[in-house]
Protein backbone atom coordinates (compact mmCIF):
# COMPACT_ATOMS: atom_id res chain seq x y z
CA UNK A 1 0.00 0.00 0.00
CA UNK A 2 1.24 3.53 -1.08
CA UNK A 3 1.56 5.55 1.95
CA UNK A 4 0.00 9.31 1.57
CA UNK A 5 -1.43 12.50 3.77
CA UNK A 6 -5.13 13.12 3.73
CA UNK A 7 -7.12 15.93 5.23
CA UNK A 8 -9.93 15.90 7.05
CA UNK A 9 -12.60 18.36 8.58
CA UNK A 10 -14.60 17.19 11.44
CA UNK A 11 -16.48 18.22 14.68
CA UNK A 12 -15.17 17.32 18.23
CA UNK A 13 -16.66 18.02 21.81
CA UNK A 14 -14.32 19.07 24.01
CA UNK A 15 -14.51 20.57 27.40
CA UNK A 16 -11.66 22.35 29.66
CA UNK A 17 -11.13 21.11 33.29
CA UNK A 18 -12.77 24.08 34.02
CA UNK A 19 -16.33 23.28 32.65
CA UNK A 20 -15.92 19.77 33.75
CA UNK A 21 -15.50 20.47 37.04
CA UNK A 22 -18.28 23.11 36.86
CA UNK A 23 -20.87 20.54 35.22
CA UNK A 24 -20.08 17.94 37.94
CA UNK A 25 -20.55 20.04 40.55
CA UNK A 26 -24.05 21.32 39.33
CA UNK A 27 -25.31 17.65 39.23
CA UNK A 28 -24.55 16.85 42.46
CA UNK A 29 -27.09 16.87 45.60
CA UNK A 30 -26.71 19.00 48.11
CA UNK A 31 -25.89 16.47 50.69
CA UNK A 32 -23.12 15.52 47.53
CA UNK A 33 -22.09 18.78 47.77
CA UNK A 34 -21.35 19.49 51.14
CA UNK A 35 -19.57 15.82 50.53
CA UNK A 36 -17.20 17.72 47.98
CA UNK A 37 -16.63 20.95 49.55
CA UNK A 38 -15.18 18.98 52.82
CA UNK A 39 -13.30 16.92 50.54
CA UNK A 40 -11.85 20.57 48.84
CA UNK A 41 -11.31 21.82 52.45
CA UNK A 42 -9.22 18.76 53.03
CA UNK A 43 -7.29 18.51 50.41
CA UNK A 44 -6.60 22.54 49.11
CA UNK A 45 -5.17 24.60 52.17
CA UNK A 46 -5.71 27.74 50.90
CA UNK A 47 -9.32 27.12 51.03
CA UNK A 48 -10.92 27.63 54.36
CA UNK A 49 -14.20 28.03 56.19
CA UNK A 50 -15.76 31.67 56.81
CA UNK A 51 -16.33 31.31 60.34
CA UNK A 52 -16.46 34.94 60.87
CA UNK A 53 -19.36 35.25 58.48
CA UNK A 54 -21.02 32.09 59.79
CA UNK A 55 -20.94 34.16 63.14
CA UNK A 56 -21.92 37.42 62.04
CA UNK A 57 -24.83 35.41 60.49
CA UNK A 58 -25.75 34.00 62.96
CA UNK A 59 -26.37 37.44 65.28
CA UNK A 60 -28.42 38.75 62.92
CA UNK A 61 -30.60 35.93 61.80
CA UNK A 62 -33.17 37.89 61.27
CA UNK A 63 -31.55 39.62 57.99
CA UNK A 64 -32.31 36.65 55.68
CA UNK A 65 -30.82 38.06 52.93
CA UNK A 66 -26.92 38.08 53.29
CA UNK A 67 -24.83 39.44 50.55
CA UNK A 68 -22.99 36.79 49.97
CA UNK A 69 -26.40 34.91 49.16
CA UNK A 70 -28.15 34.73 45.82
CA UNK A 71 -31.70 35.93 46.24
CA UNK A 72 -34.11 37.01 43.46
CA UNK A 73 -37.99 37.55 43.00
CA UNK A 74 -40.55 35.95 40.18
CA UNK A 75 -40.54 39.41 38.78
CA UNK A 76 -36.51 40.29 38.57
CA UNK A 77 -34.57 39.11 36.20
CA UNK A 78 -31.43 36.93 36.36
CA UNK A 79 -29.45 37.41 39.95
CA UNK A 80 -26.44 39.39 39.72
CA UNK A 81 -22.90 38.03 40.30
CA UNK A 82 -20.80 38.98 43.54
CA UNK A 83 -17.45 39.46 42.99
CA UNK A 84 -16.39 36.18 42.23
CA UNK A 85 -18.01 34.22 45.32
CA UNK A 86 -19.19 34.63 49.07
CA UNK A 87 -15.76 33.35 49.83
CA UNK A 88 -13.47 34.52 47.67
CA UNK A 89 -14.26 38.54 47.69
CA UNK A 90 -13.38 39.25 50.98
CA UNK A 91 -10.08 36.98 51.05
CA UNK A 92 -8.87 38.65 47.71
CA UNK A 93 -9.70 41.90 48.34
CA UNK A 94 -6.99 42.95 50.51
CA UNK A 95 -4.61 41.52 47.82
CA UNK A 96 -3.59 43.60 44.73
CA UNK A 97 -4.20 40.17 42.32
CA UNK A 98 -1.69 41.22 40.20
CA UNK A 99 1.11 40.85 43.00
CA UNK A 100 0.07 36.63 43.12
CA UNK A 101 -1.54 35.97 39.90
CA UNK A 102 1.02 37.33 37.03
CA UNK A 103 2.09 33.81 36.05
CA UNK A 104 -1.38 31.82 37.15
CA UNK A 105 -3.37 30.97 33.57
CA UNK A 106 -6.52 32.04 33.17
CA UNK A 107 -7.86 29.18 31.84
CA UNK A 108 -6.30 25.55 30.77
CA UNK A 109 -6.19 24.11 27.47
CA UNK A 110 -9.22 21.75 26.42
CA UNK A 111 -6.80 18.87 25.72
CA UNK A 112 -5.45 19.04 29.74
CA UNK A 113 -6.41 18.04 33.04
CA UNK A 114 -5.50 19.07 36.57
CA UNK A 115 -2.29 16.84 36.97
CA UNK A 116 -0.69 17.74 33.67
CA UNK A 117 -0.44 21.48 34.89
CA UNK A 118 -0.60 21.56 39.03
CA UNK A 119 0.93 19.12 41.00
CA UNK A 120 -0.60 16.28 43.21
CA UNK A 121 -1.25 17.55 46.61
CA UNK A 122 0.77 15.51 48.87
CA UNK A 123 -0.56 15.31 51.56
CA UNK A 124 -3.84 14.20 50.22
CA UNK A 125 -2.50 11.40 49.10
CA UNK A 126 -0.46 9.75 51.87
CA UNK A 127 -2.50 6.99 54.38
CA UNK A 128 -2.32 9.62 57.14
CA UNK A 129 -5.15 11.49 55.38
CA UNK A 130 -7.30 8.41 54.34
CA UNK A 131 -7.37 7.66 57.42
CA UNK A 132 -8.31 10.86 58.47
CA UNK A 133 -11.20 10.83 56.07
CA UNK A 134 -12.41 7.39 57.43
CA UNK A 135 -12.45 8.84 60.86
CA UNK A 136 -14.82 12.01 60.08
CA UNK A 137 -17.39 9.48 58.54
CA UNK A 138 -16.91 7.00 60.88
CA UNK A 139 -20.80 6.71 61.74
CA UNK A 140 -22.67 7.36 58.50
CA UNK A 141 -19.95 4.75 56.80
CA UNK A 142 -20.11 1.90 59.46
CA UNK A 143 -23.64 2.81 61.30
CA UNK A 144 -25.91 0.05 59.87
CA UNK A 145 -29.51 -0.79 61.18
CA UNK A 146 -30.75 -4.33 62.29
CA UNK A 147 -32.75 -6.38 60.26
CA UNK A 148 -35.18 -8.83 60.81
CA UNK A 149 -32.59 -11.59 60.33
CA UNK A 150 -30.40 -10.13 63.27
CA UNK A 151 -33.70 -9.67 65.11
CA UNK A 152 -35.09 -12.97 65.39
CA UNK A 153 -31.33 -14.33 65.86
CA UNK A 154 -30.89 -11.83 69.09
CA UNK A 155 -34.65 -13.52 70.46
CA UNK A 156 -33.49 -16.65 69.15
CA UNK A 157 -30.62 -16.25 71.54
CA UNK A 158 -32.72 -15.47 74.09
CA UNK A 159 -34.94 -19.01 74.27
CA UNK A 160 -33.71 -22.01 75.88
CA UNK A 161 -33.51 -24.76 73.81
CA UNK A 162 -31.38 -27.93 72.87
CA UNK A 163 -28.62 -28.17 70.45
CA UNK A 164 -30.50 -29.91 68.01
CA UNK A 165 -33.48 -27.47 67.95
CA UNK A 166 -31.37 -24.17 67.67
CA UNK A 167 -29.78 -25.75 65.24
CA UNK A 168 -33.39 -26.44 63.20
CA UNK A 169 -34.59 -22.89 64.29
CA UNK A 170 -31.68 -20.86 62.50
CA UNK A 171 -32.63 -23.05 59.52
CA UNK A 172 -36.10 -21.66 59.95
CA UNK A 173 -34.54 -17.99 60.54
CA UNK A 174 -32.59 -18.24 57.25
CA UNK A 175 -35.39 -19.01 55.40
CA UNK A 176 -37.65 -16.29 56.58
CA UNK A 177 -38.24 -13.37 53.90
CA UNK A 178 -38.03 -10.00 54.20
CA UNK A 179 -41.53 -9.36 54.16
CA UNK A 180 -41.49 -11.79 57.53
CA UNK A 181 -43.40 -14.98 55.70
CA UNK A 182 -41.04 -18.44 54.81
CA UNK A 183 -39.52 -18.39 51.48
CA UNK A 184 -39.26 -21.98 51.19
CA UNK A 185 -41.23 -25.17 52.16
CA UNK A 186 -40.99 -27.13 55.35
CA UNK A 187 -40.02 -29.83 53.13
CA UNK A 188 -36.72 -28.11 51.99
CA UNK A 189 -36.12 -26.87 55.12
CA UNK A 190 -35.86 -30.71 56.33
CA UNK A 191 -34.10 -31.67 53.43
CA UNK A 192 -31.53 -28.81 54.16
CA UNK A 193 -30.93 -30.22 57.70
CA UNK A 194 -30.41 -33.97 57.05
CA UNK A 195 -27.04 -33.82 55.67
CA UNK A 196 -26.55 -32.18 59.32
CA UNK A 197 -28.95 -33.98 61.91
CA UNK A 198 -29.26 -37.33 61.55
CA UNK A 199 -32.93 -39.23 61.63
CA UNK A 200 -34.87 -35.97 61.54
CA UNK A 201 -38.60 -35.61 61.85
CA UNK A 202 -40.93 -33.33 60.28
CA UNK A 203 -42.55 -33.20 63.79
CA UNK A 204 -39.44 -31.63 65.44
CA UNK A 205 -39.23 -29.21 62.64
CA UNK A 206 -43.23 -28.14 63.04
CA UNK A 207 -42.21 -27.86 66.65
CA UNK A 208 -39.54 -25.81 66.48
CA UNK A 209 -41.25 -23.23 63.65
CA UNK A 210 -44.36 -23.09 66.00
CA UNK A 211 -41.77 -21.44 68.61
CA UNK A 212 -40.24 -19.39 66.36
CA UNK A 213 -43.82 -17.93 65.38
CA UNK A 214 -44.39 -16.80 69.41
CA UNK A 215 -41.20 -14.72 68.14
CA UNK A 216 -41.70 -10.59 68.11
CA UNK A 217 -43.12 -9.75 65.34
CA UNK A 218 -46.12 -11.13 65.62
CA UNK A 219 -46.94 -13.08 62.83
CA UNK A 220 -43.66 -14.06 61.52
CA UNK A 221 -42.15 -17.41 60.01
CA UNK A 222 -45.60 -18.29 59.06
CA UNK A 223 -46.07 -20.27 55.84
CA UNK A 224 -48.66 -18.27 54.02
CA UNK A 225 -51.21 -15.31 54.40
CA UNK A 226 -54.00 -17.32 56.31
CA UNK A 227 -51.44 -18.85 59.04
CA UNK A 228 -49.81 -15.06 59.45
CA UNK A 229 -53.08 -13.68 59.83
CA UNK A 230 -54.09 -16.13 62.46
CA UNK A 231 -51.06 -15.97 64.94
CA UNK A 232 -51.33 -12.37 65.43
CA UNK A 233 -55.34 -12.66 65.68
CA UNK A 234 -55.16 -15.36 68.29
CA UNK A 235 -51.78 -13.17 69.90
CA UNK A 236 -54.69 -10.33 70.63
CA UNK A 237 -56.14 -12.62 73.31
CA UNK A 238 -59.95 -11.59 72.52
CA UNK A 239 -63.06 -13.93 72.41
CA UNK A 240 -66.69 -13.63 71.34
CA UNK A 241 -68.75 -14.06 68.15
CA UNK A 242 -66.70 -11.65 66.07
CA UNK A 243 -63.31 -12.90 66.71
CA UNK A 244 -64.87 -16.53 66.13
CA UNK A 245 -66.19 -15.34 63.24
CA UNK A 246 -62.90 -13.30 61.73
CA UNK A 247 -61.24 -16.54 62.81
CA UNK A 248 -63.26 -18.48 60.30
CA UNK A 249 -63.17 -15.97 57.58
CA UNK A 250 -59.20 -16.06 57.65
CA UNK A 251 -59.07 -19.95 57.57
CA UNK A 252 -61.86 -20.67 54.81
CA UNK A 253 -62.84 -17.31 52.93
CA UNK A 254 -60.02 -14.93 52.57
CA UNK A 255 -60.09 -14.83 49.15
CA UNK A 256 -63.43 -13.47 48.89
CA UNK A 257 -62.70 -10.73 51.35
CA UNK A 258 -60.04 -10.33 48.85
CA UNK A 259 -62.43 -10.06 45.76
CA UNK A 260 -64.70 -7.66 48.36
CA UNK A 261 -67.78 -9.74 47.56
CA UNK A 262 -69.32 -9.15 51.01
CA UNK A 263 -72.56 -10.71 50.13
CA UNK A 264 -71.53 -14.17 49.34
CA UNK A 265 -69.17 -13.46 52.70
CA UNK A 266 -72.47 -12.77 54.55
CA UNK A 267 -74.10 -15.99 53.00
CA UNK A 268 -70.96 -18.23 54.03
CA UNK A 269 -70.80 -17.00 57.50
CA UNK A 270 -74.39 -16.82 58.26
CA UNK A 271 -74.33 -12.70 59.77
CA UNK A 272 -75.36 -9.44 59.04
CA UNK A 273 -73.89 -6.79 57.74
CA UNK A 274 -73.08 -4.79 60.87
CA UNK A 275 -71.20 -7.67 62.03
CA UNK A 276 -69.29 -8.64 59.19
CA UNK A 277 -68.05 -4.65 59.33
CA UNK A 278 -66.97 -5.59 62.89
CA UNK A 279 -65.20 -8.93 61.07
CA UNK A 280 -63.20 -6.75 58.87
CA UNK A 281 -62.52 -4.00 60.77
CA UNK A 282 -60.60 -6.92 63.45
CA UNK A 283 -58.89 -8.08 60.20
CA UNK A 284 -57.82 -5.07 59.12
CA UNK A 285 -55.94 -3.95 62.20
CA UNK A 286 -53.63 -7.21 61.52
CA UNK A 287 -50.40 -7.01 59.31
CA UNK A 288 -49.97 -9.50 56.52
CA UNK A 289 -46.46 -8.53 56.02
CA UNK A 290 -44.83 -8.60 59.43
CA UNK A 291 -41.63 -8.03 58.84
CA UNK A 292 -42.07 -4.98 57.59
CA UNK A 293 -41.87 -3.72 61.10
CA UNK A 294 -38.42 -4.54 60.91
CA UNK A 295 -37.14 -1.87 58.55
CA UNK A 296 -33.70 -2.78 57.96
CA UNK A 297 -33.19 0.68 55.37
CA UNK A 298 -31.33 3.74 56.15
CA UNK A 299 -33.18 7.06 56.50
CA UNK A 300 -32.81 9.22 54.09
CA UNK A 301 -32.45 12.92 54.63
CA UNK A 302 -33.88 15.52 52.07
CA UNK A 303 -32.48 19.55 52.59
CA UNK A 304 -34.03 21.84 50.31
CA UNK A 305 -31.98 23.84 48.30
CA UNK A 306 -34.64 26.59 47.46
CA UNK A 307 -36.79 28.40 49.71
CA UNK A 308 -40.01 30.04 48.15
CA UNK A 309 -42.23 31.94 50.14
CA UNK A 310 -44.54 34.85 49.26
CA UNK A 311 -44.28 38.51 50.45
CA UNK A 312 -46.98 40.88 49.74
CA UNK A 313 -48.59 39.93 46.10
CA UNK A 314 -45.12 38.41 44.60
CA UNK A 315 -43.83 35.16 45.24
CA UNK A 316 -39.49 35.18 46.52
CA UNK A 317 -37.38 32.88 45.74
CA UNK A 318 -34.30 32.36 47.44
CA UNK A 319 -31.21 29.78 48.10
CA UNK A 320 -30.61 27.62 51.44
CA UNK A 321 -27.90 29.61 52.97
CA UNK A 322 -27.02 26.26 55.41
CA UNK A 323 -27.09 24.06 51.89
CA UNK A 324 -23.16 24.68 52.00
CA UNK A 325 -20.39 26.04 54.73
CA UNK A 326 -19.40 29.39 53.40
CA UNK A 327 -15.98 29.11 52.33
CA UNK A 328 -13.34 31.36 51.43
CA UNK A 329 -9.36 31.72 50.20
CA UNK A 330 -6.83 32.24 52.93
CA UNK A 331 -5.27 35.43 52.63
CA UNK A 332 -2.20 34.46 54.25
CA UNK A 333 -1.35 31.47 52.18
CA UNK A 334 -2.33 33.62 48.96
CA UNK A 335 0.05 36.67 50.24
CA UNK A 336 2.84 33.91 49.95
CA UNK A 337 2.19 33.90 46.08
CA UNK A 338 3.90 37.25 45.64
CA UNK A 339 7.44 35.94 46.26
CA UNK A 340 9.00 35.32 42.60
CA UNK A 341 11.23 32.11 43.20
CA UNK A 342 10.27 29.28 41.87
CA UNK A 343 10.53 26.78 44.67
CA UNK A 344 8.99 23.96 45.12
CA UNK A 345 6.93 25.35 48.02
CA UNK A 346 5.76 28.70 46.18
CA UNK A 347 4.18 26.45 43.23
CA UNK A 348 2.49 24.04 45.88
CA UNK A 349 0.68 27.42 46.67
CA UNK A 350 0.21 28.97 43.44
CA UNK A 351 -1.42 25.73 42.14
CA UNK A 352 -3.95 25.60 44.89
CA UNK A 353 -4.85 28.96 44.47
CA UNK A 354 -5.92 28.60 40.99
CA UNK A 355 -7.41 25.51 41.96
CA UNK A 356 -9.04 26.88 44.78
CA UNK A 357 -10.59 30.42 42.96
CA UNK A 358 -12.13 28.07 39.62
CA UNK A 359 -13.57 26.05 42.50
CA UNK A 360 -15.26 28.76 43.99
CA UNK A 361 -15.87 29.86 40.84
CA UNK A 362 -17.75 27.06 40.00
CA UNK A 363 -19.74 26.75 43.07
CA UNK A 364 -20.91 30.86 42.38
CA UNK A 365 -22.33 29.06 38.90
CA UNK A 366 -23.68 26.25 40.33
CA UNK A 367 -25.61 28.78 42.77
CA UNK A 368 -26.35 31.38 39.93
CA UNK A 369 -27.72 28.69 37.43
CA UNK A 370 -29.85 26.99 40.11
CA UNK A 371 -31.61 30.26 41.14
CA UNK A 372 -31.88 31.19 37.78
CA UNK A 373 -34.23 27.62 37.05
CA UNK A 374 -35.89 27.98 40.45
CA UNK A 375 -36.69 31.67 39.83
CA UNK A 376 -38.40 30.68 35.90
CA UNK A 377 -40.09 27.53 37.66
CA UNK A 378 -42.02 29.75 40.09
CA UNK A 379 -42.84 32.80 37.90
CA UNK A 380 -44.55 29.58 35.29
CA UNK A 381 -46.13 27.53 38.52
CA UNK A 382 -47.77 30.24 40.42
CA UNK A 383 -51.18 28.71 39.74
CA UNK A 384 -49.83 25.63 42.16
CA UNK A 385 -48.10 27.84 44.51
CA UNK A 386 -51.68 29.59 45.02
CA UNK A 387 -53.76 26.91 44.74
CA UNK A 388 -52.19 22.85 44.34
CA UNK A 389 -51.56 20.92 42.32
CA UNK A 390 -55.27 20.91 40.21
CA UNK A 391 -53.50 24.23 39.05
CA UNK A 392 -50.35 22.80 37.88
CA UNK A 393 -49.49 24.03 34.11
CA UNK A 394 -47.76 21.80 31.72
CA UNK A 395 -44.16 22.48 31.27
CA UNK A 396 -41.23 20.85 29.84
CA UNK A 397 -37.78 21.04 29.96
CA UNK A 398 -37.83 23.30 26.45
CA UNK A 399 -39.59 26.01 28.02
CA UNK A 400 -37.36 26.58 31.00
CA UNK A 401 -34.09 26.36 28.91
CA UNK A 402 -35.53 29.56 26.58
CA UNK A 403 -36.35 31.88 29.40
CA UNK A 404 -33.02 31.15 30.84
CA UNK A 405 -30.51 30.53 27.81
CA UNK A 406 -29.49 27.42 28.60
CA UNK A 407 -29.55 23.78 27.00
CA UNK A 408 -32.29 21.22 27.92
CA UNK A 409 -29.02 19.02 29.31
CA UNK A 410 -28.12 21.97 31.64
CA UNK A 411 -31.92 22.30 33.36
CA UNK A 412 -31.90 18.40 33.57
CA UNK A 413 -28.50 18.56 35.49
CA UNK A 414 -29.99 21.26 37.85
CA UNK A 415 -32.92 19.84 38.14
CA UNK A 416 -32.30 16.32 39.79
CA UNK A 417 -31.80 15.78 43.18
CA UNK A 418 -32.43 19.37 43.79
CA UNK A 419 -35.57 20.33 46.07
CA UNK A 420 -37.72 23.09 46.63
CA UNK A 421 -39.33 24.22 49.74
CA UNK A 422 -42.83 25.79 49.36
CA UNK A 423 -45.78 26.42 51.21
CA UNK A 424 -47.01 23.50 49.43
CA UNK A 425 -44.58 21.25 51.04
CA UNK A 426 -40.93 19.95 49.56
CA UNK A 427 -40.72 19.28 46.23
CA UNK A 428 -37.64 18.18 43.76
CA UNK A 429 -37.48 20.43 40.86
CA UNK A 430 -38.41 17.79 38.21
CA UNK A 431 -41.87 17.81 39.89
CA UNK A 432 -43.07 20.91 38.34
CA UNK A 433 -41.97 19.50 34.77
CA UNK A 434 -45.16 17.44 33.17
CA UNK A 435 -46.35 16.68 30.23
CA UNK A 436 -50.28 17.88 28.56
CA UNK A 437 -53.57 16.72 27.86
CA UNK A 438 -55.96 18.87 25.32
CA UNK A 439 -59.49 20.63 26.68
CA UNK A 440 -62.60 21.39 24.87
CA UNK A 441 -61.64 25.16 24.72
CA UNK A 442 -58.33 24.94 22.86
CA UNK A 443 -56.33 24.96 26.24
CA UNK A 444 -54.16 22.51 27.93
CA UNK A 445 -53.59 20.73 31.33
CA UNK A 446 -51.11 19.11 32.93
CA UNK A 447 -50.72 15.78 33.52
CA UNK A 448 -49.58 16.73 37.33
CA UNK A 449 -53.47 18.62 37.79
CA UNK A 450 -54.58 15.36 36.24
CA UNK A 451 -53.71 13.25 38.94
CA UNK A 452 -54.45 15.37 41.67
CA UNK A 453 -57.93 15.48 39.68
CA UNK A 454 -58.04 11.81 40.00
CA UNK A 455 -56.95 11.31 43.94
CA UNK A 456 -59.27 13.78 44.92
CA UNK A 457 -62.67 12.27 43.02
CA UNK A 458 -61.49 8.96 44.98
CA UNK A 459 -61.25 10.42 48.36
CA UNK A 460 -64.83 11.39 47.81
CA UNK A 461 -66.19 9.09 46.56
CA UNK A 462 -68.79 6.58 47.47
CA UNK A 463 -66.75 3.32 49.19
CA UNK A 464 -69.89 1.82 48.39
CA UNK A 465 -70.05 2.31 45.07
CA UNK A 466 -66.49 3.37 43.96
CA UNK A 467 -66.01 4.87 40.95
CA UNK A 468 -64.37 3.52 37.69
CA UNK A 469 -61.96 4.25 35.36
CA UNK A 470 -64.19 5.19 32.83
CA UNK A 471 -66.67 6.91 35.10
CA UNK A 472 -63.84 8.75 36.35
CA UNK A 473 -63.10 9.27 32.52
CA UNK A 474 -66.76 11.39 32.22
CA UNK A 475 -66.62 13.13 35.28
CA UNK A 476 -63.12 14.86 33.80
CA UNK A 477 -65.01 15.37 30.43
CA UNK A 478 -67.79 17.49 31.74
CA UNK A 479 -64.65 19.69 33.25
CA UNK A 480 -63.13 20.14 29.30
CA UNK A 481 -60.28 17.85 29.73
CA UNK A 482 -60.20 15.16 27.02
CA UNK A 483 -58.63 11.92 28.43
CA UNK A 484 -59.08 8.32 27.65
CA UNK A 485 -60.01 5.65 29.85
CA UNK A 486 -56.42 3.50 29.66
CA UNK A 487 -54.45 6.95 30.34
CA UNK A 488 -56.76 7.13 33.71
CA UNK A 489 -55.73 3.78 34.65
CA UNK A 490 -52.23 4.36 34.35
CA UNK A 491 -52.28 7.49 36.27
CA UNK A 492 -54.54 5.80 39.12
CA UNK A 493 -51.74 2.92 39.07
CA UNK A 494 -48.86 5.49 39.08
CA UNK A 495 -51.01 7.08 42.73
CA UNK A 496 -51.03 3.64 44.01
CA UNK A 497 -54.74 3.98 43.62
CA UNK A 498 -56.09 0.11 43.03
CA UNK A 499 -59.04 -0.63 41.01
CA UNK A 500 -62.73 0.39 41.92
CA UNK A 501 -63.17 -3.59 42.67
CA UNK A 502 -60.30 -3.26 45.06
CA UNK A 503 -61.97 -0.24 46.88
CA UNK A 504 -65.04 -1.01 47.75
CA UNK A 505 -65.61 -1.14 51.48
CA UNK A 506 -68.43 -1.70 53.71
CA UNK A 507 -69.71 1.23 55.77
Amino acid sequence: MKQSLQLKIGHQLTMTPQLQQAIRLLQLSTLDLQAEIQEALESNPLLEVNEQEDSTASESSDNSSDKNQPQSENSSESPSSNDESSADGEATSELAEGDWSEDIPSDLAVDTSWDDVFQANSFSNTGLARNDQEDYDFDSRRGSTESLSDHLLWQLNLTPMSERDLRIAEAIIDAVGPSGMLAQSLDDISEGLNRELEELEEYEVIAVLHRVQQFDPAGVAARDVSECLLIQLKALGLSGPAFDKACELIRNYLPLLGSRDFKTLMRKLKIKEKELQEVIALIHGLNPRPGDIIDSSSTEYVVPDVFVKKEGQRWTVSLNPDIAPKIRINADYAAMVKRADSSADNTFIRDNLQEARWFLKSLQSRNETLLKVATCIVEKQQGFLDFGPEAMKPMVLHDVAEIVGMHESTISRVTTQKYMHTPQGIFELKYFFSSHVATESGGECSSTAIRAIIKKLVAAENPRKPLSDSKMTGLLEEQGIKVARRTIAKYRESLGIPPSNERKQLI
